[in-house]
């Protein structure tokens, strides 16, 4: 059964904080600091964490370390392998700060159809040109794809990557994808969340 978004979202910002804690040398938390650090409630907190068979102690609270790896298995995202399709500005800024932020992601192989953009090495991200897509992929055991391609070819690359195992794609492309019910698809329309924040800063 797939958990809900918003669930999964708030685990995941648990954890971005409680990474930043632990690298910061704090060993233990309670719910109510972590609820300061997030927009989660306390009760919250308390409920996302019990789903996990995780409780803290009333004076010592919860063990920051012992949370990480809690919800590390919860998500199933110990060590994901990502592709990322399209090597521009965009692709190229993305690999940078996913491959040197997140010990759980890594972004391991990048594809273009531009032959001076792949048999490249890019923050120790192997490139190669998309008709080789399903060798790598399946060699790589890789099921999650960035999109960051022009809007033209976002749909054919899309079930391009379907047909090869991709089960779960991240949108940069300003397009909304038409493809199986049993892929996620997350859209990222930068200039649309723009626009909606240059709204709200005026009103």
């Amino acid at each position: 059964m797939r958990r809900s978004e918003r669930k999964i979202e708030r685990i995941i910002n648990y954890r971005r904080v409680l990474i930043k804690l632990d690298r910061e040398g704090q060993t233990n938390i309670f719910s109510h600091q972590l609820s300061a650090l997030t927009n989660a409630t306390p009760a919250q907190i308390r409920r996302d964490l019990m789903e996990m068979d995780t409780s803290g102690s009333p004076a010592h609270g919860y063990v920051i370390k012992e949370l990480i790896t809690s919800i590390n298995h919860y998500i199933g995202v110990d060590h994901e392998h990502v592709a990322i399709i399209g090597l521009g500005n965009l692709g190229k800024a993305i690999i940078n700060y996913v491959n040197g932020s997140s010990e759980n992601l890594k972004i391991i192989a990048g594809f273009d159809i531009q032959e001076e953009k792949v048999d490249r090495v890019v923050a120790g991200c192997h490139s190669y040109h998309l008709k080789d897509f399903k060798k790598i992929a399946d060699k790589e055991d890789i099921n999650t794809a960035i999109l960051t391609v022009p809007v033209r070819v976002a749909q054919d690359v899309a079930e391009e990557i379907v047909k090869a195992g991709i089960s779960g794609i991240l949108n940069y492309a300003p397009v909304n994808l038409h493809l199986p019910e049993n892929v996620y698809v997350e859209n990222r329309d930068m200039i649309a969340a723009v626009e909606k924040v240059a709204y709200f800063s005026d009103h």
